[in-house]
């Protein structure tokens, strides 16, 4: 599955997965999720992200989870 709001670039943020070429990582965002802050706090910290660009950190992540999961069997 690819996820249109998640990029990569080698210049920004040493090649991570990125929302839509901002400096903000999937990581980042996954990390604040962990750390139990809301989507409505998410966006009022950094006003540039959307809700789809939260859903699209977890879409990426599952996804990747499975790619693990698929591989390691």
């Amino acid at each position: 599955m690819t996820q249109p709001r998640i990029t990569l670039d080698s210049s920004k943020r040493g090649g991570r997965p990125c929302i839509r070429d901002l400096r903000i990582s999937v990581y980042d965002v996954l990390e604040m999720l962990a750390d139990g802050m809301s989507e409505a706090e998410i966006i009022e910290d950094f006003p540039e992200l959307e809700s789809a660009d939260i859903r699209a950190c977890l879409a990426f992540a599952a996804d990747r989870e499975h790619k693990l999961y698929t591989v390691a069997v």
